[in-house]
């Protein structure tokens, strides 16, 4: 599973308009620096107890916006696709592309893949390697040659969910607070672990996001 072109813009509006509410924008400490933008002491004490009261009240983490291209297994984005309110995503298309590269064991989610894990006698990297891909890049290669759709609906059909697939996320810090204290004791390393480490990584996630 991997993040990419990452990027994170909004904090300025964002908080400008956190202090909207009590004309206290005399009061804002934040600023623009070399680094990115920098949150003040007394914009990031307001920012926190607004968080404290509520999503009515946190209203401008909606206004801080995530960009980034993540390439995830299907099982992942099937999961990911609940969260369809504040975020749009654009995917490569296995529709389209799927027959016009050769189907390897890279094309598939394998940061925990265990090859040696025994089942029915035989081994993962065995059944995975030599039965599996190979069928599917069987099927691909004689698709390839007849353009027989009935070749292409089969690789379609049996297709494992730990296929990659790469989409460019767009997001707010309130999608991602939302997934992160939803989703970071999930049983799937892909949530509780890569995930997580890359949203430890955005600006300000230890307060506007892990809270």
């Amino acid at each position: 599973m991997k993040f990419e072109n990452t990027q994170v813009w909004g904090f300025e509006h964002a908080l400008r308009g956190m202090r909207n509410p009590m004309n206290s924008w005399a009061k804002s400490d934040s600023a623009a620096g070399e680094d990115g933008f920098v949150i003040g002491e007394n914009d990031l004490g307001l920012a926190e107890r607004l968080i404290a009261g509520g999503t009515e009240h946190r209203k401008y983490l909606r206004q801080i916006f995530i960009s980034v291209d993540i390439t995830a297994p299907l099982y992942w984005w099937k999961e990911f696709d609940t969260y369809k309110v504040g975020t749009t995503a654009n995917s490569t298309s296995t529709m389209h592309k799927l027959a016009s590269t050769p189907i390897t064991i890279e094309c598939f989610e394998t940061d925990d893949y265990c090859p040696e894990l025994e089942t029915g006698g035989k081994q993962m990297g065995a059944i995975v390697e030599e039965n599996f891909i190979q069928v599917l890049e069987t099927l691909r290669q004689e698709f390839v040659k007849t353009q027989d759709k009935r070749l292409w609906k089969e690789l379609i059909r049996w297709l494992p969910e730990s296929w990659l697939q790469t989409r460019t996320v767009t997001m707010n810090y309130e999608n991602a607070a939302n997934m992160y204290h939803q989703r970071k004791n999930h049983k799937l390393t892909e949530w509780s672990e890569s995930f997580v480490n890359w949203l430890a990584e955005l600006p300000y996630a230890k307060e506007l996001i892990m809270f």
